[in-house]
């Protein structure tokens, strides 16, 4: 009974809506996805929930295609006004992923070796991506058996980043509601919803459609697949350029699929694929290597706040809008976005005002997100493989 899709389907489901519970009555304290990432890994090593259930609820498998989709929605949210002061959230991540990077090749290699710290960079600094390099590059020089190491640190590092995130952000978020009117690196960031222009676009009755409009998201992220694939530049950086673009020429709407109600079953579908990557980590493996990945996520992080806070001092930021930025790292997308909408619940009930502090959170974690988990990761973690 339990491998019937939809009754798989409403278990999973039953995680997130248990994460939603706990977020909500610790004001965000604890994430949803924190939540449900470890209620999935203990039902599991419990024997609760069937090794197939991803498979058998069949929605997780969708979350794999509407990534670019949701990210372009990303996009469609960051007006270019917003996004040129961004540079400074690039600056934070950057500075972050050399904090770690340093601190794991200097401590982990004293404590264990330098293989063991180069397996961990990548994951520490974020993406799957730059996981895949180095598995393969471990699979290339005969050191299979360390390739479970950087596996669970990818799992596990939301558990510390997610709640850290949280805290600060919280802090931050109080801060700007109370000194949003006079302080200039909150101000220039602050994303009010302008009325868009008329254009050729919204003129034509067809493109009111929802389901054109959405169909117009899934060939333009086509496209921005074809492009990544020839040129090496990532899919999801070229679709939330095609997203940014699009709200600038009136192609998409601020916030476009939640114009054409599509976002929430798109989002559930990819939380589905982020909880189920807890599901290849096994008791065993994780005791073995527990103090190399234990390690590392914790000089890793602690890295990542050091380099983030000598970014923030650099261009000015406080350190608790900084370091979540520089700590998205950890979790990426869509832990940013999953973040930036709890806390922002959490810190006010005037509906505007919330609107207000999610906007002001948003462009920065995702912007410091891709940087991180699409550009920098991929570029440090092929030069460090090489060494080994």
């Amino acid at each position: 009974m339990v491998n019937e899709p939809l009754i798989s389907m409403t278990i999973l489901f039953s995680l997130i809506v248990l994460g939603e519970i706990i977020s909500s009555l610790t004001k965000a304290r604890v994430p949803m996805l924190l939540t449900s990432m470890v209620s999935y890994l203990l039902l599991s090593w419990a024997g609760i929930l069937p090794d197939k259930i991803l498979d058998n609820a069949i929605l997780p498998s969708l979350g794999a295609l509407v990534i670019a989709p949701v990210i372009m929605h990303m996009g469609t949210m960051m007006p270019l006004y917003i996004l040129k002061s961004q540079w400074k959230a690039v600056v934070i991540s950057v500075f972050g992923i050399i904090g770690s990077t340093t601190l794991i090749l200097l401590f982990v290699t004293l404590m264990f070796d330098f293989r063991t710290a180069a397996s961990g960079v990548g994951p520490i600094a974020g993406g799957i991506v730059a996981l895949l390099i180095t598995v393969d590059k471990l699979k290339e020089i005969g050191l299979a058996n360390l390739i479970v190491l950087p596996a669970i640190v990818q799992a596990l590092q939301g558990v510390i980043g997610m709640p850290l995130s949280a805290i600060l952000m919280k802090k931050y978020s109080k801060y700007y509601l109370e000194n949003r009117e006079h302080d200039k690196n909150v101000a220039s960031i602050s994303n009010k919803e302008t009325k868009q222009k008329e254009n050729i676009f919204n003129k034509q009755p067809f493109l009111q459609n929802n389901v054109v409009r959405l169909f117009i998201m899934f060939l333009l992220s086509s496209i921005a697949f074809i492009i990544g694939d020839l040129t090496g530049i990532h899919f999801t950086l070229i679709s939330l350029l095609f997203g940014i673009i699009g709200l600038k020429i009136g192609l998409f709407e601020q916030k476009e699929m939640e114009r054409n109600q599509s976002f929430t079953i798109m989002m559930v579908s990819i939380i589905l694929i982020v909880i189920g990557s807890m599901g290849g980590i096994k008791p065993h493996d994780l005791w073995v290597h527990l103090p190399a990945i234990l390690s590392i996520l914790i000089i890793g992080t602690i890295g990542i706040l050091v380099g983030g806070f000598v970014g923030a001092k650099l261009i000015g930021w406080k350190p608790t809008k900084a370091l979540p930025v520089a700590l998205t790292a950890l979790f990426g997308f869509p832990g940013d976005y999953i973040l930036c909408e709890e806390v922002s619940r959490s810190v006010t009930d005037n509906e505007e005002d919330r609107e207000d502090v999610f906007n002001e959170l948003l462009s920065p974690m995702i912007i410091g997100g891709f940087t991180t988990v699409t550009v920098a990761s991929v570029v440090l973690t092929t030069i460090i493989m090489n060494f080994i």
